[in-house]
């Protein structure tokens, strides 16, 4: 039972509505980031944002002030996995993505989060992390000069103009930014870079025209192949690591112990269970959003029922569908721009765990994994038994935590 004067016990109040949508909005950049650079639809990414948001809230019994959206982690995979089998099977590996985070949880329940730890530490973690941004990283570089679409081909000095535009933007609110505006820097280079393609025409707003005001998202239901499944899977590696960080920031914000109560077990489980529900409806993975937990430390908001709030507010907005529209009549080379930051960003994600970590890169032990994790998975090594083929990430992945597992210690 919760103290009702603890600011951070759960209260649902009217007045909280705007504060929610606030909540939202801060987030709002990043969340429909993921569907816009892999193709999904970024209704249906709010529309599982806010469910996500409230299947968590449920699990962790209103204790977190957190809010859940579309992860990048999964960006690359999501990218590889439409283009090699389809939405539909690429969403049945992120189910099972969905399920990996699950086993997590009670293999916790079981052992305790040491477990974890002992399976993948940070010199599996950290350069698999770095491999996922690094394999982006030519993807960026190809949106940013506007030659991503070859049927939609942007001069390279009006695109170079745009993207650098909207990158410059997204890195000086992230280090000038003050108040609100700091929380929002991915937003306000989008706005930036949007204003420059539409002085150069590059905005085409037919779409938005033709489409309703009201529509029910483009769910789409999963398939389940084995090849995508095992693509995926070890994606869920990254996130999953990620996932103790944000609890601990948020529980630093609030002054509360989250890994005991409700339990890191149970954070995890909720974030398994609302990964695994967007993906059943063609949703990308949900994940803990810093930018929100930002947004707590600024407002001093630490009741949960403001993201109840946000998840209110991501779920009606799903349903607007010249949203969606407008939403999808961003040019590529704006989103091009804000990939340069935020896959180098990922990458330095995976350096800065190394780095804190304290590990003697040059032990040989040590310098065998990292080695091999990123040569394997950014050079295009891969390995083939009839339709099954393991490559990328998912092999880097793998392959990382049987190094980790099998060769000896120093002594």
């Amino acid at each position: 039972m919760q103290d009702k004067n603890d600011p951070t016990a759960y209260r649902f109040q009217g007045k909280d509505a705007l504060i929610g949508s606030q909540m939202l909005f801060v987030a709002f950049g990043a969340l429909v980031l993921v569907p816009l650079l892999t193709g999904l639809d970024p209704n249906v990414a709010l529309f599982t944002a806010g469910a996500g948001t409230l299947i968590f809230q449920l699990v962790t019994k209103g204790k977190v002030p957190i809010f859940l959206a579309s992860s990048f982690a999964f960006i690359a995979p999501i990218s590889i996995g439409t283009a090699q089998w389809g939405v539909a099977a690429t969403m049945g590996g992120l189910v099972a993505a969905g399920f990996v985070y699950i086993l997590l949880s009670f293999l916790i329940r079981w052992q305790g989060v040491a477990i974890v730890h002992r399976i993948l530490p940070p010199v599996v973690t950290g350069p698999v992390i770095m491999v996922i941004g690094l394999i982006l990283a030519p993807i960026a570089v190809q949106m940013a000069t506007g030659v991503a679409n070859p049927d939609n081909i942007v001069p390279r000095g009006t695109a170079l103009t745009v993207s650098m535009a909207a990158l410059a933007t997204t890195v000086l609110v992230s280090l000038l930014g003050r108040g609100m505006f700091r929380l929002i820097p991915i937003f306000c280079g989008i706005v930036v870079g949007y204003s420059l393609a539409l002085f150069y025409g590059l905005v085409d707003f037919t779409p938005v025209k033709e489409a309703p005001w009201f529509a029910i998202p483009s769910f789409t239901a999963p398939e389940f192949h084995l090849a995508a499944i095992l693509f995926i899977i070890p994606v869920a590696i990254a996130p999953a690591i990620e996932h103790f960080g944000d609890v601990l920031a948020i529980g630093a914000i609030t002054g509360k112990d989250y890994l005991e109560d409700p339990g890191v077990e149970n954070t995890m489980l909720g974030d398994g269970l609302a990964t695994s529900f967007a993906s059943f409806l063609g949703g990308p993975p949900n994940t803990t959003y810093s930018e929100v937990t930002g947004a707590v430390a600024l407002t001093g908001v630490k009741n949960a029922g403001v993201m109840t709030w946000a998840a209110i507010c991501a779920i009606l907005l799903a349903f607007v569908g010249k949203l969606g529209a407008l939403l999808a009549t961003i040019p590529a080379v704006v989103m091009g721009g804000i990939m340069l930051l935020l896959f180098g960003a990922i990458m330095v994600v995976g350096l800065n765990s190394l780095v804190r970590s304290g590990l003697d890169l040059m032990q040989n032990r040590n310098l065998a994994i990292v080695a091999l994790i990123l040569v394997f998975g950014i050079g295009g090594m891969s390995f083939s038994a009839g339709q099954f083929s393991l490559e990328g990430i998912g092999l880097a992945a793998i392959l990382g935590i049987m190094l980790n597992l099998i060769l000896p210690r120093a002594r």
